[in-house]
């Protein structure tokens, strides 16, 4: 079984954490999200993978090598030019013609039996079918309004206020018949939504539905990155160490998965599921809390508190520093007496001094220097880094 995995996107609404790697790349329990994605298909049996690249895609590869790690025979396709998602799969088209194939987004996070959705699109045989989830807010995804045979009879992309007819959100999962070739023109610019689907309607092709039962997401936006990270850590099943632990007079309520090298003070507590990388020290009365990965070579000083969030590596978190429902980014150091609240995301190597405050939903771009006593109410960019969040 065929799977065509799409990994051409810049990943501008997750800025600043894709300016140095591609979307598909953002960790996600200390591993960059595709390994995670590209296991969950293996073991469905899906192991003929197809892989097209744009943006950075040579991290991926690294990322991936050939996929025989994770049971999977990966071929790379890479984009000269930006195709659209149906145009990325036709520039494809030579590795999966001959047989129906699933279409997936680099950028999801899932737990959903792809496999059922396969055999009812094979039983079924139409021309395509879209996996649809459920969702509170639609309006930024494609929406489709079904019969009670599955069949599509109407979809709208990102509908306006108004529009909303169904709740049924497109997952950008699709089963399709390589009959879908026929009609995507070569080296152009051409969306399955957008375009590919209404052609499709319009020309009296059936489109079905398949109605998906479980987690998804496509980490379109920090919220829905670190609700895919909650998912993953909630998979930890039990308390793994790897290699020498150094606790002193401390407690781990598990599951916890700890690298090698780790270190913990006196009076401090890790409350599962936490995963913490290679080399991280934790000083005295630190308290880390539910749903938190730290990465490799961090050091979090003593009286520090950590709730929901993401450290990646060679992070610095001050003294009697609080930090909540945030991203942090690669070798930033974070001074004493600050306050990190929820939803914010910091970028790479940036520096703030002490008695910093972050207010919620804030970004700080690469690189930037905050001084002490700063209250952050909005974004701060740097303007050696394209200043867009906007976008794919």
């Amino acid at each position: 079984m065929k799977v065509c995995i799409m990994c051409g996107g810049e990943g501008t609404r997750l800025r600043p954490l894709t300016f140095e790697r591609p979307k598909p790349c953002i960790p996600i329990v200390n591993r960059p999200s595709i390994q995670h994605l590209v296991s969950h298909l293996s073991n469905l049996g899906f192991r003929d993978m197809v892989m097209t690249l744009g943006y950075m895609g040579e991290s991926i590869e690294e990322a991936l090598g050939d996929g025989s790690l994770y049971g999977a025979d990966i071929t790379y396709v890479h984009e000269k030019t930006k195709l659209g998602t149906a145009g990325s799969v036709k520039n494809a088209q030579k590795h999966l013609d001959g047989q129906e194939f699933l279409v997936v987004g680099g950028d999801h996070v899932t737990d959903l039996n792809l496999l059922e959705f396969y055999r009812e699109h094979a039983r079924d045989k139409p021309i395509v079918s879209i996996g649809l989830i459920s969702i509170d807010e639609p309006g930024e995804y494609g929406i489709a309004e079904i019969d009670v045979s599955f069949q599509i009879k109407r979809f709208k992309e990102k509908p306006a206020p108004g529009e909303i007819f169904s709740n049924l959100a497109s997952t950008g999962i699709y089963v399709c018949n390589p009959e879908i070739f026929d009609h995507i023109p070569p080296g152009k610019r051409f969306d399955f939504a957008r375009d590919l689907f209404p052609h499709l309607m319009e020309s009296g092709h059936v489109l079905k539905g398949w109605l998906a039962r479980g987690n998804w997401t496509d980490v379109g936006n920090p919220a829905s990155l670190r609700q895919a990270e909650r998912w993953k850590l909630q998979e930890i099943p039990y308390t793994s160490i790897r290699g020498d632990l150094t606790i002193r007079e401390s407690q781990i309520h598990g599951p916890v998965q700890l690298g090698t090298s780790f270190s913990m003070g006196l009076n401090s507590r890790l409350i599962g599921p936490v995963a913490i990388g290679a080399g991280t020290s934790i000083g005295d009365n630190v308290l880390i809390g539910p749903y938190t990965s730290i990465g490799e070579n961090c050091l979090v000083k003593s009286h520090a508190k950590i709730f929901s969030s993401s450290l990646y590596n060679r992070v610095i978190v001050g003294r009697n520093t609080t930090v909540s429902g945030s991203i942090i980014d690669n070798d930033t150091v974070v001074g004493d007496d600050c306050s990190l609240e929820n939803d914010t995301v910091i970028g790479p190597r940036v520096v703030m001094r002490n008695r910093v405050v972050v207010h919620s939903r804030t970004r700080v771009w690469p690189e930037v220097v905050i001084a002490d006593d700063t209250v952050v109410k909005e974004h701060v960019l740097n303007e050696k880094y394209d200043i867009r969040c906007e976008g794919s």
